[in-house]
Order: structure tokens, then C-alpha cells, then sequence
């Protein structure tokens, strides 16, 4: 079976913020048919009040590289399982969230349902999803502006602040590695 390169922005601004992070990542390498093939660096940002409320807390945001067969409207329905299952308000899902999970690509399918626009509609002016996920793909070509990640970095500006979290936490996944001691040290 062909597996797709699907990319997931990950993001928490309430409660234990790299718990819920990493939990999210744990759980999406569960995922049957699929595999986690990165995950970038944990990056901090000002909320954004675009089409949400989400309070003064500041997020912590990352994207995940996924290869999976499972299909965009399943996968949908399992991030919304992961949220729901780290405590996401369903009734205010532009509030302040412990977890929220976006499908920014599914390879270069372009989707536009009510309930599932991929690429993510925003995510082109958004400079946390761009750091990460340049950080992971410098060169995916987004299927509709056709620019890359680090093009579309280079472009969408300063505004609001984004930087990358000190220090990282260690983790588990290979893309953080180089923080931690070499086994036998």
C-alpha cells in the first residue's frame, strides 16, 4: 500500500503545555498504517486572535511528518479522538486548548470540504507552522501557492513573535537526539 506524506501542526496553550505536546506526538505514532518520520523542534508563539479567542497563554507549537495510508477524512476523525482524549473543549474550540491538531498537507491533495480544507487554509501566514515545518521539509512545494515551506518562511513576516523554546525538552523522537547524552556516558 502507498503511504502518503502527510504534515500535522500540533499546538497547546493551557496546563502542562509540553506534556500535552508530546503526548499528542506519542499518540499520533500509535497510529496503525503509519509512521513518524519527524518531529520538529517545540517552538513558543503569541496566541493569535484571527478566528479564535484562545487567551493570553502563550503556545507551544510544533509539526509532526507523517507517512500513513489512512485516508484524510479518517485521519481527521483520529485527531479530533486526540484531542477529545487530551481534554480539548469541544464546545469551544476556539478557546484556550490543550491540544490542537491541524492536517496542514496530505501530500499534494487539495481538499475543500466543510469540515476539511487541506492545505490548511491559514497556514501560509502563520510563522508557527512555517518554522517547523521548514525546519522538517525545506523544499515541500505547497500544492496551490507553489512555493516551498522556506519560501513561504521567508515571506509571511515577523509578526506575532515566534521563537524556538529553551531548552528543548529531551524526548524520544530522533529529530531531538542531539540533546541527549550518548547511551553509556
Amino acid at each position: 500500500m502507498h503511504r502518503e506524506t502527510v504534515f500535522i501542526g500540533f499546538g497547546s496553550n493551557v496546563g502542562d503545555r509540553i506534556d500535552f505536546c508530546d503526548r499528542a506526538v506519542t499518540l499520533l505514532s500509535l497510529l496503525p498504517h503509519s509512521q513518524v518520520v519527524g518531529v520538529s523542534l517545540l517552538y513558543e508563539s503569541e496566541p493569535v486572535n484571527d478566528h479564535a479567542q484562545p487567551g493570553d497563554g502563550w503556545f507551544l507549537n510544533g509539526v509532526v511528518q507523517l507517512e500513513t495510508d489512512v485516508t484524510p477524512k479518517s485521519l481527521l476523525s483520529i485527531l479530533r479522538e486526540i484531542e477529545r482524549s487530551l481534554g480539548r473543549d469541544e464546545e469551544d474550540r476556539s478557546g484556550p486548548r490543550t491540544i490542537d491538531l491541524d492536517i496542514l498537507f496530505y501530500d499534494q491533495l487539495i481538499i475543500n470540504e466543510p469540515d476539511l480544507v487541506v492545505p490548511h487554509p491559514r497556514m501560509h501566514q502563520r510563522r508557527f507552522v512555517l518554522m517547523p515545518l521548514s525546519e522538517l521539509d525545506p523544499l515541500f512545494v505547497h500544492p496551490i501557492l507553489h512555493r516551498t515551506s522556506s519560501q513561504l518562511l521567508a515571506e509571511v513576516g515577523k509578526q506575532p513573535e515566534v521563537r524556538l523554546l529553551f531548552p528543548q525538552p529531551s524526548t524520544r523522537y530522533g529529530s531531538r537526539q542531539a540533546c541527549s547524552p550518548p547511551p553509556g556516558s
